[in-house]
């Protein structure tokens, strides 16, 4: 049974940074795309950043409201993928969830959901 473990979200100040990580387990195989995606209160889930490839180059998207803020990178042999979320505002506040597939395009996996809050 694969699952993805979230960990690392919580409460923190505007211009504040947090480090997000999601460690899945159960799995056959790497999955080739790790991500994230968050919601906040009455929106719809959005990918925030995604990463794919696993042992050749990484390719890394992002949102444009968070680039230059935030980082994804991944740990293969862990099968690990993280979020540093620096420079953070108010309207990055969400549950943030882990995402992984062995697809480039197509989420097999959800994590848990992990509360993210921004204070002004």
């Amino acid at each position: 049974q694969v699952q993805l473990v979230e960990s690392g979200g919580g409460l923190v100040q505007a211009g504040g940074s947090l480090r997000l990580s999601c460690a899945a387990s159960g799995s056959r195989f790497v999955f080739n795309l790790m991500g994230w995606y968050r919601q906040a209160p009455g929106k719809q889930r959005e990918l925030v950043a995604q990463i794919t490839g696993h042992g050749r180059t990484n390719y890394a998207n992002y949102i444009d409201s968070v680039k230059g803020r935030f980082t994804i990178s991944r740990d293969n042999a862990k099968n690990t993928v993280y979020l540093q979320m620096n420079s953070l505002r108010p309207e990055d506040t969400a549950d943030y969830y882990c995402a992984a597939g062995y697809e480039d395009n197509k989420v097999d996996y959800w994590g848990q959901g992990n509360q993210v809050t921004v204070s002004s």
